[in-house]
């Protein structure tokens, strides 16, 4: 502070920003203590972080639909492959592949060494008890993710090198390298760049015959839907394929599986027995192939 009437006389200001102590429980400020400088975290706080989530999510499904990973091969029991987990198992699959957590060892490789490390996992918060935050002063607990996060890495790193190793040795193309070769050469010719194989489309025999107004008053529209495709019960396109006329006429009057029977059903909504034969005749006429 100045002293008398020395005008350059420099002033130093001096806060304390300690929290006193006081007697019992001391209730935290809120945010309305600090307008202008703070919201509530519910919901202002929290509204945005969900409309970030929902902005990423979306971005991620475009991106799925626009460009659909490409799906392996059909499985082959004739084909030479090279069994190679997801990268995040690789550390694993290599440590299982060492001589002393294999073969003979496979007890202590799988029981033994992965109880000690997890067992080490557990005791680490009764072990490291300091108070210190920083990481470099806390050696237990540092040592213990410096040691776990190098094993890793090393495996890891060890798995991919063998596998790349034994594919040039037995000259392949990694399956993924082929799919991305295969996308890349669909997308120039404007073919999709997805393997999946598509169902094909069974279509309606005669839509237009009025056994398709006998279907929907006798109800069989709640299992099978309006359009056939099923919903409750099985799809219907293409029915005729596996059943003939009698074979539904059967199955209408004493079910089958889950189905109930729905003769009854049927001539309480009205229909006759000789709307119920042509209906199974419709029925049969939904074949796949015309």
């Amino acid at each position: 502070m100045a002293h008398g009437d020395k005008s350059k006389e420099k002033i130093v200001y001096v806060g304390d920003t300690r929290v006193r102590k006081g007697n019992g429980f001391i209730s935290p400020p809120d945010y309305s203590a600090y307008p202008g400088k703070s919201e509530a975290f519910i919901p202002n706080f929290l509204l945005k972080e969900w409309m970030v989530g929902v902005v990423v999510l979306v971005g991620i499904l475009v991106l799925t639909i626009s460009e659909p990973a490409p799906l392996g091969f059909p499985a082959s029991a004739t084909a030479t492959v090279i069994p190679i987990p997801d990268w995040y198992f690789l550390f694993l699959y290599q440590y299982l592949k060492l001589p002393y957590a294999s073969g003979s060892y496979i007890v202590l490789g799988t029981l033994g060494v992965t109880g000690v490390a997890f067992g080490a996992l557990l005791l680490a918060p009764f072990l490291d008890t300091g108070r210190e935050r920083r990481f470099y002063r806390r050696p237990i607990a540092s040592s213990l993710m410096f040691l776990s996060l190098v094993a890793i890495i090393y495996l890891t790193n060890a798995a991919w090198t063998d596998y790349k190793h034994e594919m040039a040795a037995t000259n392949q193309i990694p399956e993924d390298v082929q799919r991305e070769e295969k996308a890349a050469e669909n997308k120039a010719k404007g073919l999709p760049t997805s393997s999946a194989v598509k169902p094909k489309e069974v279509a309606i025999v005669d839509k237009d015959d009025p056994a398709m107004a006998l279907f929907k008053q006798a109800t069989c529209i709640s299992c099978h839907a309006t359009d056939l495709k099923g919903g409750g019960g099985p799809s219907l396109r293409g029915v005729g394929d596996t059943h003939d006329k009698e074979g539904i006429l059967t199955i209408i009057k004493e079910g089958t599986g889950n189905m109930p029977k729905m003769y009854d059903v049927a001539m309480d909504a009205g229909l006759s027995d000789k709307d119920i034969d042509d209906l199974a005749g419709w029925l049969a006429k939904q074949k796949s192939e015309q």
